[in-house]
């Protein structure tokens, strides 16, 4: 990228450890079509090689890489200060219109230009939601950090209005826009020939997703659980899954592969803000079975089958049901494939285009202009 065009170039953060990744790659690659240059500064871990590969192949992004702990992870504070600096430097060195944070203490930092804040989950909400009580004594630092980062930005949105409304009950009153929901490129997802096989994909470690309740349904259905995802957690603890066919962590195009083969997609979450598994489930054609949580009836509606997640009984049913009946299964998985077109990276990116827009109009020159097609009279929401 270098810095020629700093009237149309964005700062974004990201982090390789969750969905946000993949997020992060399906908005540059979209804000590439419409000539916007993208700073793209990574915290959390180093990239895998194949992650560099990724955004090698995207010109319009310039990388940098960093391990500063994000602000969840244990006695990170240290970091979140030097990231910020670190942050501060990039953002006068590449001199961009606008700061897109995916991460919430680095929206109190003094940017000299609009800062747009992405709340993609919290401590406060996961502990509801997979705990059901409120975090400790030991995360009031970071409540208020968060607190002072949502205040701080000029604008908070969030992918489903389920998070949105979680970071208010939690933080206060924000300036917040509507729910910008997430998108999916369906080039790596597509139906093939169905398999006789159920897939769970993500973080499998993470409590959240609920995972280890797979195991006890596992041995009372016929078909085999495959579950795609790393059982390691950030500081290195293993978690065993008995009774699974553990894939690993699998890159895009392997992971494809795998939806495309799986007749259903089944993931038991206590706590899942917007859930892109479900998604790239869906655009390959899988039937969902998911958690009966707020957010996801929001996304998803009548076109997935949801189930108690703490309930293996139920679970182990939904799943019976699914693979007895192949009908029911098709219909299922054609209304997800159907539902999972509205979640599109065009969208997506036409709905932040408008708000990068209406953040910075008060500047001399737009971030997207008639040439590339898409002035604000055309552009969607989310």
């Amino acid at each position: 990228m270098g810095y020629r065009q700093a009237s149309r170039s964005i700062l974004i953060t990201a982090d390789p450890i969750g969905g946000v990744w993949h997020y992060a790659l399906e908005l540059c690659r979209e804000l590439q079509k419409l000539d916007i240059e993208v700073t793209l500064a990574t915290m959390g871990r180093y990239l895998t090689q194949v992650e560099r590969d990724a955004v090698a192949g995207l010109e319009n992004v310039e990388l940098f890489e960093s391990n500063y702990k994000l602000e969840w992870m244990d006695d990170p504070w240290h970091d979140v200060e030097e990231a910020g600096e670190w942050l501060l430097d990039l953002s006068a060195r590449t001199r961009p219109r606008l700061i897109h944070l995916n991460q919430y203490c680095h929206g109190s930092l003094p940017w000299p230009v609009p800062c747009l804040l992405v709340g993609h989950s919290c401590v406060y909400s996961w502990y509801e939601g997979v705990k059901h009580v409120a975090p400790g004594p030991e995360w009031r630092q970071y409540k208020e950090k968060v607190r002072q980062g949502l205040l701080g930005a000029d604008l908070v949105t969030a992918p489903s209005r389920s998070m949105l409304n979680a970071l208010r009950r939690y933080f206060g009153e924000f300036a917040s826009a509507e729910a910008t929901y997430n998108g999916r490129s369906g080039a790596q997802f597509v139906p093939a020939r169905k398999e006789s096989l159920v897939l769970t994909a993500g973080r499998l470690w993470d409590e959240a997703k609920n995972v280890s309740i797979l195991q006890s349904v596992a041995a009372r259905v016929p078909w085999p659980i495959y579950a795609a995802g790393n059982c390691q957690t950030p500081d290195g603890k293993n978690t065993p899954l008995r009774d699974l066919v553990l894939l690993g962590p699998l890159d895009s195009a392997t992971l494809g592969q795998w939806f495309s083969r799986a007749s259903i997609f089944v993931s038991p979450a206590r706590y899942e803000p917007f859930g892109l598994s479900a998604l790239e489930a869906a655009l390959s054609g899988c039937a969902l079975v998911l958690g009966d949580i707020a957010s996801l009836r929001e996304i998803w509606g009548d076109a997935a089958l949801f189930v108690p997640p703490d309930d293996a009984d139920e679970i182990t049913a939904v799943l019976l049901k699914l693979i007895e009946n192949p009908l029911i299964r098709a219909q299922l998985a054609a209304r997800a494939r159907q539902r999972a077109g509205y979640f599109t990276p065009e969208r997506m990116v036409k709905a932040y285009v408008q708000l990068y827009q209406n953040l910075i109009s008060a500047q001399p020159q737009p971030i997207v202009d008639e040439r590339a097609g898409s002035s604000p009279g055309r552009i969607a929401g989310g």
